[in-house]
């Protein structure tokens, strides 16, 4: 096809049948089928859209996924959901069999499960299930890396004892001191780790799990359940509306840990602060990671302070406004710059940079500037 028949054809399909009459553009059979699809989404407002009924609702699921890849197919699943009142249809074991599992999907059904059926509970589990084993795939081993690297660097000894020797670094070291007589290896250098502790860091995070915060939470769960698999790493997961609630003890089981949040309500930020204060024995080594909006419904004066305190004791705090793909978030701008102030690094970081993120405050790194190098949404104070 030309150029600029191609161009005349995105129009088309742009436009709508009824405002693209005077682009004479004919679409073959395929873009008959793909402008139907996008119509009934678009054009609901002036026509029947995808029903109540739902006879059409899987098909036009089915024909959308054949014609559109599955980055579009989500964006197109959301404003389904907004635009057509679809959240409805999730009650339905056979919508949920047929729609194409996504973050979004799994915020929403996980804020819809006290009106799900117990057959459709077990539908939403699995779909929730396969969600979070896709982004296992694709997290776990890069922020396993991250975490092991800074940690390496940040704790690596020349001297250790006995008990703290990493034989297998210590061994890749004296390999040049092979003594083939004695079938052995002589370890003129000793590597290993010279603190008593079990744990070389201890990780906080404190989740904002109101509605505008769903897809936050999400990763949250899974991100922190990879880190919880981390013997050097102590992990804590906290989530929070007006109560806290303490889900460090179901990290095992990612899925078990999102069907225990309770996405919506109010936001009490200084009450779960005051929570995660409680449990920090060693603030110098402590990372605790707020992910919120920062529009807080309780003591905001309170919260400032005890984020002074926390800070001023060595703690490493640090706020993310948001932790999804979704880009620039909305937030309380003033209460983020009032914790910027105090030097606490405010931005927003997507599931993908928060290896980087980890690496860098294990290692102690200037968070503010590292958020800066990339772009990413900072607040200063």
């Amino acid at each position: 096809m030309e150029p600029a028949e191609e161009r005349l054809r995105r129009w088309r399909l742009v436009l709508g049948a009824n405002e693209a009459d005077g682009t004479d553009c004919q679409l073959a059979a395929s873009d008959v089928a793909i402008d139907n699809a996008l119509g009934a989404l678009y054009d609901s407002d002036r026509k029947g859209g995808l029903g109540s009924s739902s006879p059409y609702v899987p098909r036009w699921l089915s024909d959308i996924r054949e014609y559109f890849p599955k980055s579009v197919v989500q964006v197109l699943q959301k404003d389904a959901f907004d635009r057509l009142d679809m959240t409805r249809m999730l009650t339905e074991p056979e919508f949920l069999e047929t729609v194409q599992p996504d973050v979004h999907l799994v915020a929403t059904l996980l804020s819809m499960r006290g009106i799900l059926s117990s057959k459709t509970k077990e539908t939403a589990r699995a779909v929730v299930r396969a969600v979070v084993d896709d982004l296992m795939r694709k997290l776990e081993n890069p922020l396993r890396q991250a975490i092991a690297g800074a940690l390496n660097r940040a704790t690596r000894n020349r001297r250790p004892r006995h008990a703290e020797i990493d034989w297998n670094r210590t061994i890749r070291a004296n390999l040049k001191h092979y003594q083939p007589d004695y079938k052995t290896i002589i370890p003129e250098t000793r590597i290993g780790y010279g603190r008593k502790r079990s744990s070389l860091r201890d990780v906080i995070l404190c989740v904002d799990q109101s509605g505008s915060m769903a897809s936050s939470v999400v990763y949250s769960g899974i991100l922190g359940a990879v880190m919880a698999s981390i013997p050097a790493v102590k992990t804590r997961l906290v989530v929070f509306d007006t109560a806290v609630v303490d889900l460090t003890e179901e990290l095992d089981d990612p899925v078990e840990i999102l069907f225990s949040t309770q996405l919506g309500g109010g936001t009490d930020i200084n009450r779960a602060i005051a929570y995660c204060q409680g449990h920090i024995r060693n603030p110098s080594d402590t990372i605790l990671i707020l992910i919120s909006d920062l529009y807080e419904g309780g003591a905001e004066e309170e919260l400032v302070r005890r984020a002074a305190t926390l800070v001023a004791a060595g703690v490493q705090f640090i706020c993310l406004l948001a932790l999804s793909d979704e880009g620039a978030p909305i937030y309380d701008h003033r209460t983020a710059s009032r914790l910027s102030a105090l030097g606490a690094p405010v931005f927003a970081c997507t599931p993908d940079q928060f290896p980087d993120l980890m690496a860098a405050a294990i290692n102690r790194d200037d968070i503010n500037q590292w958020a800066a190098e990339r772009d990413m949404v900072t607040q200063r104070g």
